[in-house]
């Protein structure tokens, strides 16, 4: 699959690329987004907007998140349903990293709450969905993102056209995948790139 990294410089209308996952170069040079895997939840003309899905929140338990917003008393923990210790939490970017956005399956919609974006993949960042979880009757899939990505108007494409990114198509196993740490090789085989052997110089894969 070859990836144009140039598409974003023709003269056509701009390629908006919500519902995808960026990839980031060797060349990247915001330390922040090293081998960073990010879904894109919106993407238009005035800027964009998504979440790292490969960075863990070391040390930050899922269970232990939902008592400190008494979601669930801490008594009532361990009677948490399987599919709450199942979430990860991740860092989910730089910006509001005080806040919790959920990443989830399309199973799950809250009205005038959650944002359905591509392929199944739906963001909600209200306590219903963690409530909603901690009860059981949550979506079939989750990670919880603390804090964001964020990109100002035209600001994602000059990177895109600089090499600073690639993107893939999205998929249930780069967004919710048990091994967080293993998403960036694995997006980079989804274009058929064998890791380790992208140069800072590539203009294209």
């Amino acid at each position: 699959m070859m990836v144009d990294l140039k598409s974003l410089a023709s003269g056509g209308p701009p390629e908006f690329l919500d519902g995808k996952m960026l990839i980031a170069m060797p060349s990247m040079q915001d330390e922040r987004f090293s081998r960073t895997l990010i879904y894109l939840c919106a993407h238009s003309a005035e800027g964009a907007m998504g979440i790292v899905v490969n960075q863990p929140a070391n040390h930050i338990d899922f269970a232990d998140l939902l008592v400190q917003l008494d979601v669930v008393a801490a008594a009532e923990r361990i009677l948490l349903p399987k599919q709450a210790g199942a979430v990860k939490v991740l860092r989910g970017g730089p910006v509001e990293t005080g806040r919790g956005f959920v990443l989830h399956s399309a199973d799950y919609f809250i009205e005038n709450s959650t944002l359905p974006i591509d392929e199944g993949i739906c963001l909600t960042a209200t306590l219903d969905i963690l409530k909603a979880i901690a009860g059981g009757r949550g979506p079939s899939n989750a990670v919880l993102a603390l804090g964001y990505a964020g990109w100002a108007p035209g600001q994602l494409e000059t990177e895109i056209q600089a090499n600073g990114w690639l993107h893939c198509h999205a998929d249930p196993d780069l967004v919710f995948g048990d091994v967080v740490e293993a998403k960036y090789d694995l997006a980079l085989r989804r274009l058929g790139i064998v890791p380790g052997m992208l140069s800072n110089e590539a203009g294209h894969a």
